[in-house]
């Protein structure tokens, strides 16, 4: 944490800054360094499906969350330290949050004014201007019962709970909101920690490595840090009485799981293969991309698993082998790169769906071109019809599964293997913990197989309706004779 009074305006002293302040001038208007007007951030980061998700005016770069958690009553007390960076001058800025009572807002270690409007934002406004450039600390201390989102499309996402008592958070594409203030955008990935305290006959599991735990009053203090810069979606927090499987992969990199009362022995078979599950990919992707892996294994057939960073979530009825592949690819494929917007999530989803066709492969010795024209030869219209990239809000999550592995394995034969291959074990590398699009995608693959690929990409991926032969039998795929 940086101290707040080492902070200085170069060439400004305090006295004429608070002078300009109280003038109403602004230090912008005296000329003297050319900052501009402090003026409201956005109440939305732009996001064509979700535009009031997330906020303008700054930058997180760490969270760190204290909780208190009463499962019995399904009472949360929080208090969220949010440090950041102003990318504006500004007067007043917004935070996400659902629900819950805000009690206070300190903002640089004063008191600061906050207001809530629409469903989830917490607009603040600081007692002094936050200048361009310059980090800030915000705190928030909220309270209440956590509900979650309820979405017509995309079913039951953020704070939830089992019918043994204890509580997790997950979904996609938001979730964070339901119990903490966030900047709720996946470009405005941040560090978090979190030290929840719980009764102390109950269990916690959340992203990144246990720090530790202690036992207060209250009950057990644990303490989990998540070092690799996280889009909010996928921070976790899982409460129940669990079985936990500690282990570790070769170069160190803590494996931690944690198994729900009545999870199955398949389950936990399937688990105990995560750490070849994370070589395997490693072989294909390049080197692991996060500071600690595992998997959350609930009882609850939620309807979905989730690529909770370091450490996927998965429904009660999701614990094989296939979809801890799929979950686990997303850390290279969706959570150390994520998508720029959210039309962009076939990074995510369809690269995840791919990596179960390449273990097929490998453990199973499965014939992938036979698979593609068995695929190609049973596809519906409407399969065809379904669309790769800006799919629409609520239609995120449909054809990237089906028809979106089928389309890479095409594109592997029309760049070439060995274009192809590189660009799997390069990708992250070139966009670690950042963000990307499908445009940039394009010309990644462009650039690795010398090729104009707008045609494929067009046909595929771009549009919809099924590809003209050149794009559905490139390379050495040929239709199955009639």
């Amino acid at each position: 944490m940086r101290a707040l009074h080492r902070w200085r305006r170069p060439a400004v002293t305090v006295a004429a800054t608070l002078t300009a302040l109280t003038l109403g001038t602004g230090i912008a208007s005296a000329g003297q360094d050319g900052w501009d007007r402090p003026t409201p951030g956005s109440d939305g980061a732009g996001d064509s499906y979700y535009p009031q998700d997330g906020n303008g005016g700054y930058q997180v770069s760490d969270y760190d969350l204290k909780v208190d958690y009463a499962p019995d009553t399904h009472q949360l007390a929080g208090l969220q330290t949010v440090h950041a960076k102003a990318t504006q001058s500004l007067s007043s800025f917004d935070l996400d949050l659902r629900g819950l009572t805000v009690d206070s807002v300190r903002v640089n270690g004063m008191p600061a004014k906050f207001t809530r409007t629409e469903d989830h934002e917490l607009v603040i406004t600081p007692k002094m201007p936050l200048w361009k450039g310059l980090p800030f600390i915000a705190e928030v201390a909220y309270h209440g019962v956590p509900v979650a989102i309820n979405d017509p499309n995309l079913g039951k996402n953020g704070w939830q709970f089992t019918k043994s008592g204890g509580a997790f958070a997950a979904g996609e594409p938001k979730s964070a909101t339901t119990w903490y203030p966030v900047n709720d955008t996946p470009r405005n990935k941040a560090r978090f920690r979190l030290s929840i305290t719980v009764p102390n006959e109950w269990g916690v599991i959340a992203n990144g490595r246990e720090v530790g735990s202690f036992r207060t009053r209250a009950g057990t203090t644990h303490v989990w840090a998540e070092d690799t810069p996280t889009a909010p979606y996928m921070t976790t927090v899982a409460i129940d009485k669990w079985t936990f499987n500690k282990r570790k992969r070769e170069d160190g990199t803590p494996i931690v799981s944690a198994y729900a009362p009545g999870t199955s022995d398949a389950t936990k078979q399937a688990d105990g293969q995560l750490p070849e599950v994370i070589d395997f990919l490693e072989s294909k992707f390049g080197k692991y991309p996060v500071d600690a892996a595992g998997g959350i294994y609930l009882t609850e057939p939620i309807g979905f698993s989730l690529e909770t960073m370091s450490r996927p979530i998965y429904s009660g009825r999701a614990g094989n082998i296939s979809t801890i592949v799929h979950e686990n690819a997303h850390q290279w494929w969706g959570d150390t790169v994520a998508v720029d917007h959210w039309k962009d999530v076939c990074l995510n989803e369809c690269f995840a769906s791919y990596a179960t066709w390449l273990w097929a492969q490998a453990k199973n010795g499965e014939d992938l071109d036979a698979t593609y024209l068995n695929e190609v030869a049973s596809a519906s219209d409407q399969f065809w019809n379904g669309k790769l990239y800006d799919m629409g809000p609520g239609h995120e999550f449909t054809y990237v599964y089906s028809k979106g592995p089928v389309m890479l394995h095409a594109l592997s034969k029309y760049m070439g293997q060995d274009a192809f291959d590189r660009m799997l074990k390069t990708w992250n590398s070139v966009h670690h913990n950042g963000n990307a699009s499908m445009q940039e995608f394009q010309k990644y693959c462009e650039k690795l197989s010398g090729m104009d690929l707008q045609g494929f990409f067009d046909a595929w991926i771009y549009g919809n309706g099924k590809p003209s032969d050149e794009f559905l039998y490139p390379g050495d795929l040929k239709p199955a004779a009639k």
